[in-house]
């Protein structure tokens, strides 16, 4: 499933196979600072090794964010002085690959964003382990949770995100986990074992990434969302639907429009307690009901902030010299114009390229952050591009063949595609992007589309071809 997942991407972004398994392998923030606390605190200072004479970065994360941002630095300034700083004991590793973890398709080293031995000593660059509690814009100093401050010339906030907390009484109970780390993944493998019931609060993108390992594991699965299907930010009304039933008749209990309400110990059980007073006995509980930016340490540095830390088109802050990319990054929307965090990989690296670029003055420019939605689900792969949910203006031509497990929804302004959603159709999902990016105006096939979705190919080649997708040089 990991190789199918790959080509799945190369298709996707156009890239060779070792580039999709940095994607699959490689996506969500990793090891980033987070709230405030952390495992150095009253210790001693950490030696940050500096050159004399050249520019200071220090990059604050060392997840995929993080990583492919020093590597972009190394190679546009060999002779700076590159620190990053992540929270996490283990090396920078992949959320994205925990599931692959669990499942037993790779060891914990088969989760590492580098797996060459001594890969960020060779290339100049200081991982360091700590957690960022402050920034002084104007001394430009960042405070780590040993009360170190470390100096930066340029500064990259890369902090990703932290699971949110539900408020419902008894979510601190012992065997209630998020699976967020790897420290969280290893308390799962030991307790999903066969037969185990496991109650899994959200069928987000998190949720359903995570429910393929745990059906692997043989456990008795009950999952419980909120929302009136599954991923419902992600996907259309009748694509998430479509993968709620795909995931019952493989004998997983879901429960939309359903919420936990509270969770109480009995004896090594857990009984959760449903909005409708339904109860569900679990063994281990999972929280996977979304995530929010680590921000939190940036109170008064003057860096502004809304949901995520605000961004320009070239991934600057409002505060000279301090740039921001990732889940924690909030910018404008190449569908709507508006700002938002999308928390996805393709972002993630496409604004590690281009903070790191204009970092090391080449001026670089994103296209803006676009929806890349790409998801399996037991088995089922799913996909989302753009403007999905549609527009109260446009036009949608949508087809289901269930019985082959297929699904394609197109949302149109205009003769212009803009969003489209797929399940089981992944030859041209590559198509499907490019048409959307490039946002390439189809004419009669727009047409043509509207009563037959599965010409995209057609459209695409009688009109356009998609627009690369690398970072514009200004």
């Amino acid at each position: 499933m990991l190789q199918l997942f790959v080509s799945f991407w190369r298709s996707v972004l156009g890239v060779n196979e070792t580039q999709a398994e940095a994607v699959v392998t490689g996506a969500g923030g990793t090891a980033d600072s987070g709230p405030a606390g952390g495992a150095n605190a009253g210790k001693a200072p950490i030696e940050i090794k500096r050159k004399d004479d050249s520019m200071n970065y220090v990059i604050l994360g060392n997840g995929p964010t993080g990583v492919i941002a020093a590597e972009t630095l190394r190679k546009a300034d060999p002779g700076a002085s590159i620190v990053m700083i992540g929270d996490e004991s283990e090396p920078p590793y992949s959320r994205m690959a925990i599931p692959y973890f669990l499942i037993g398709n790779i060891e914990e080293k088969g989760t590492w964003l580098r797996k060459t031995p001594g890969h960020f000593d060779a290339h100049g660059i200081q991982n360091v382990v700590a957690r960022a509690v402050g920034v002084d814009a104007t001394g430009k100093t960042v405070t780590l949770d040993n009360g170190q401050q470390v100096a930066y010339d340029k500064l990259l906030i890369a902090t990703g995100s932290h699971p949110l907390k539900l408020p419902v009484p008894g979510i601190d109970s012992p065997n209630v986990h998020t699976c967020w780390t790897l420290a969280d993944a290893r308390q799962i493998a030991a307790k999903a074992k066969k037969g185990a019931r496991v109650l899994q609060i959200g069928a987000g993108f998190i949720g359903c990434i995570i429910l393929e390992a745990l059906a692997t594991r043989g456990v008795k699965l009950t999952v419980v969302e909120m929302g009136d299907r599954m991923v419902p930010r992600m996907m259309t009304s009748g694509a998430g639907g479509m993968i709620r039933r795909w995931v019952e008749a493989k004998g997983v209990s879901v429960h939309c429009n359903a919420r936990v309400e509270s969770i109480t110990p009995n004896g090594k059980e857990l009984v959760a307690k449903l909005a409708g007073g339904e109860e569900v006995v679990a063994d281990l509980i999972i929280a996977s009901a979304g995530v929010k930016p680590n921000v939190a340490f940036l109170e008064g540095s003057g860096v502004e902030v809304a949901t995520g830390v605000l961004v320009d088109e070239r991934m600057r802050t409002n505060v000279g010299g301090i740039y921001a990319a990732g889940d924690v990054a909030e910018a404008v929307d190449f569908s709507t114009g508006k700002r938002l965090v999308n928390a996805i990989q393709p972002n993630a690296a496409d604004q590690a390229r281009v903070a790191a670029l204009n970092m090391a003055g080449k001026g670089a420019v994103s296209q803006g952050t676009l929806a890349v939605n790409v998801l399996d689900t037991m088995g089922l792969i799913s996909s989302s591009f753009g403007q999905w949910w549609g527009d109260p203006d446009g036009q949608t031509a949508e087809m289901m063949d269930e019985a082959r497990g297929r699904y394609l929804s197109l949302q149109f302004k205009g003769d212009v595609l803009i969003g489209a959603t797929s399940i089981g159709l992944t030859d041209h999902v590559g198509v499907l992007r490019g048409l959307i990016q490039s946002r390439t105006r189809l004419g009669k096939w727009k047409d043509y589309l509207m009563h037959d979705p599965t010409r995209i190919m057609e459209a695409y080649l009688a009109t356009a071809q998609a627009q690369a997708t690398e970072p514009i040089l200004a």
